[in-house]
């Protein structure tokens, strides 16, 4: 063991050595990659493949900057779905379609996953592989995720979990070092997946050997669909369906939580948009209205919840699912968005808390994060002010509340 440790030592040595010769060498990270080590070493890695990946390497400074100054976006969703579901990316999409249209064949048959949903998610996240060959944005996977663990504060933990599984995908032989590439946060290529995922979901499609989801396809695509079903994706069903609420609806059921079928949303004044019936009432879902009673309203079934894994947000999901319909040949939404709000800030969100909070309306701590207990402040305040009750936080709301309290 101590002769093990010994030559490890010595080649850490030469790294650092040859490190040490770079113009922009970093004496931290240079310490940090060696204290590293250890850790690598407990889970497998080898010694020649950890010196040869870190040999030279330097931290990514634009990794830095992102983690340590990630802005607020504040986009409203109608924003966000106009540009993840243009009408370039309906088109591209619909073309991926046709060129890949035999692997799509096999993909579908074999996982049990909607084809246009997984090529959704393609357009999703990485523009049908167009980012992978943009400079300015792709980044080397292994680079990114040691910046990550040395130097990204809450993302620390992460970059270290991450590059482990990193370090084994190359020690796997799926891909090379120089291929390995996705976003600065360590998403890896055609689709997005970050490392543990990939170890636990990817897949060889083609039978070559590798899972290569970075230049080969079939295997992306096919990796995203396994992910899914894996996920419990139920196979022949939807995401959701938008729907209509009756005059007098009682908003608070729309509380993104409560389960009921189709059948009952139906007896509750729940209807599908243009009078159609839903093809399986005993299906269970939860309403959701992402832009409160001013906007479209949508039943949202299990298959929703599964494309939360990728990105658990409600409004990547949503456009997922919109797209996955357009490239269907399905049209947009039926009812329209307020186009004439835009979303709070993080101050403006925080003050609306302060605000309900005053009032006794307690949401507890103040962060700027719409929760479950923000909402329901949110509608007890709006039903004692004869307003309808949907929880949505608008600066119509903010203003009230500065009038009130």
């Amino acid at each position: 063991m101590r002769r093990l440790i010994r030559k490890a030592l010595i080649g850490l040595t030469l790294l650092f050595t040859v490190n040490a010769g770079s113009a922009w060498a970093d004496a931290g990270f240079d310490r940090w990659v060696q204290g590293f080590w250890p850790e690598a070493r407990k889970a497998g890695i080898s010694q020649n493949l950890y010196v040869d990946v870190f040999r030279g390497m330097t931290p990514d400074p634009d990794v830095i900057r992102k983690a340590e100054d990630q802005p607020e976006f504040t986009r409203a969703i109608w924003q966000y779905l106009d540009s993840a579901v243009s009408d370039k990316r309906i088109e591209n999409g619909q073309r991926m379609l046709d060129e890949w249209g035999g692997w799509l064949d096999q993909i579908e048959a074999r996982y049990g996953v909607s084809r246009y949903v997984v090529v959704a998610i393609w357009g999703m996240e990485s523009s049908y592989g167009q980012v992978l060959d943009n400079p300015k944005i792709v980044k080397h996977t292994i680079r990114s995720l040691a910046t990550l663990a040395y130097k990204g504060g809450k993302r620390s933990r992460f970059g270290r979990t991450q590059l482990i599984a990193a370090l084994k995908i190359l020690q796997n032989g799926d891909v090379t070092h120089g291929d390995m590439v996705g976003s600065w946060a360590g998403a890896m290529g055609h689709t997005q997946f970050i490392p543990t995922t990939y170890l636990a979901h990817a897949v060889d499609v083609t039978g070559d050997g590798r899972r290569d989801i970075w230049n080969t396809i079939p295997d992306a695509l096919g990796s995203t669909a396994a992910y899914l079903r894996d996920s419990g994706w139920n196979t022949g069903k939807t995401w959701g369906y938008e729907v209509k609420l009756a005059r007098g609806f009682n908003y608070t059921l729309a509380d993104m939580k409560t389960k009921r079928t189709l059948a009952q949303w139906s007896q509750l004044g729940v209807q599908r948009v243009g009078g159609r019936a839903f093809p399986r009432p005993s299906d269970k879902a939860m309403l959701y209205l992402p832009a409160g009673a001013k906007g479209p309203a949508f039943l949202m079934l299990d298959n929703f919840r599964v494309i939360k894994r990728y990105n658990n947000a409600n409004a990547y999901a949503l456009a997922v699912g919109h797209l996955s319909d357009r490239l269907m040949g399905f049209g947009e939404f039926s009812s329209s968005w307020p186009r004439g709000d835009r979303p709070l800030n993080l101050q403006e969100r925080s003050e609306v808390q302060r605000l309900l909070n005053r009032g006794g309306y307690s949401v507890g701590k103040v962060d700027g994060k719409i929760g479950p207990n923000t909402k329901r402040g949110v509608m007890a305040y709006q039903k004692s002010r004869g307003m309808t009750p949907d929880g949505y936080v608008s600066l119509d709301l903010l203003s009230r509340l500065k009038r009130d309290f």
